[in-house]
């Protein structure tokens, strides 16, 4: 389940500009959010990171390259501490809270240090080294932080539903399995 969500991510971020998706719509953090809980360990803090990589290998990247790929990173890293954080694993209207802060958490962060990334690589070309030159990079930024913003308050929800419904499977699978027994 977890490779098919990183898949489609992949996919989404080759053909989103092709389908007129607007640009920072992003299936990444929804897949991490699912990973972690399905994957049940670790590994799930790579998820942004694998997205980010493999679609770059096709796309290429810019100059921020640094800071984008660190910025997945530590949402994924979030994605397998956030149920450590909140006491153990989450369910019912918990888990929706926990989605809901989740993507508007990685949506912010992810805004905050990627174009801090710009305003420090521009070398003041595009924004001056000032404060009010890192002001205008994040008020330049604002555009694009709205589609991940949103597609993050839809679609981690929608994740921590397919989470639901996989552990309700699993949990019917394992009681019909002891009945055989």
């Amino acid at each position: 389940m977890v490779v098919a969500l990183l898949v489609v991510a992949v996919v989404w971020r080759l053909v989103k500009n092709d389908l007129g998706a607007p640009p920072n719509l992003e299936l990444a953090t929804a897949a991490t959010f699912a990973g972690a809980p399905l994957l049940r360990n670790r590994t799930a803090a790579v998820a942004p990171l694998v997205v980010a990589i493999v679609s770059d290998l096709v796309l290429g990247n810019t100059s921020i390259l640094v800071f984008t790929w660190s910025a997945w990173a530590v949402i994924g890293v979030a994605s397998v501490l956030l149920p450590r954080l909140r006491g153990g694993r989450h369910s019912g209207w918990k888990r929706y809270a926990a989605a809901l802060g989740f993507g508007v958490g990685a949506s912010v962060w992810f805004f905050l240090w990627t174009n801090f990334g710009v305003w420090v690589v521009s070398d003041g070309s595009w924004y001056p080294r000032t404060v009010g030159g890192l002001v205008d990079c994040y008020v330049a930024g604002l555009p694009f932080a709205r589609p991940m913003l949103v597609g993050n308050l839809v679609l981690v929800p929608l994740a921590a539903g397919l989470v639901t419904l996989v552990e309700r499977l699993e949990r019917a699978a394992q009681r019909r399995a002891v009945a055989a027994h």
